[in-house]
């Protein structure tokens, strides 16, 4: 959709230009108290099976090869201002360069991880057809996703099994029935369910 496109580039300028202040804040608190790199970068698949580069703040600790690609609720790798970006979701701010370059929308489905996508070939493409977004239902609906797989002996297997499974039907149901209204009522959700 030409709008929804037009909208995204404009929005996500505008709040560049608007919040590039905060941004260069939690980047210099990053650096200082962290070190480097201030940007996490990791590969996604996006629309029509393209990869790219995911920006977040970093909020863990230099990433360890060998452990699980997911995180749960007191994960130690987590750092401490790590723990207070994500509970405002403010390490996904540098997601809006991802928006303006058109590797992403603010509402789609999440963008995943390779080895999770080969697991759901079939749905992945009818999925992939779109953009993946900033959030999406999905998002708001496991807004605690880190607290219910700390729940599970073996989080991975349950995020595949249990979580994933789930996140598929929503995505599949916004592909079908995706709308420009829809897409702004799905931000006002997540934006009353930062802060509520």
């Amino acid at each position: 959709m030409i709008i929804k496109r037009v909208f995204d580039v404009v929005v996500a300028v505008v709040l560049i230009l608007i919040l590039s202040p905060v941004m260069l804040v939690i980047a210099i608190l990053v650096r200082v108290r962290d070190g480097s790199p201030v940007l996490f970068r990791q590969e996604r698949i996006g629309r029509h099976g393209a990869r790219f580069e995911m920006l977040k703040f970093r909020s863990m600790r230099p990433e360890d090869r060998s452990a699980p690609p997911i995180t749960i609720e007191g994960d130690t790798r987590i750092t401490s201002l790590g723990r207070h970006l994500r509970a405002h979701k403010l390490d996904e701010l540098p997601q809006l360069i991802n928006v303006v370059k058109g590797e992403m929308s603010f509402v789609g489905p999440r963008p995943e991880l390779e080895q999770y996508v080969d697991l759901f070939p079939d749905e992945y493409r009818t999925i992939l057809t779109v953009r993946p977004g900033i959030t999406d239902p999905a998002s708001i609906e496991f807004r605690n996703e880190a607290a219910l797989l700390a729940e599970y002996p073996d989080p991975e297997r349950a995020y595949v099994e249990v979580i994933l499974p789930q996140k598929i039907r929503l995505a599949l149901e916004y592909v079908r029935s995706r709308t420009l209204l829809g897409d702004l009522k799905v931000i006002g959700k997540t934006v009353r369910t930062l802060w509520s």
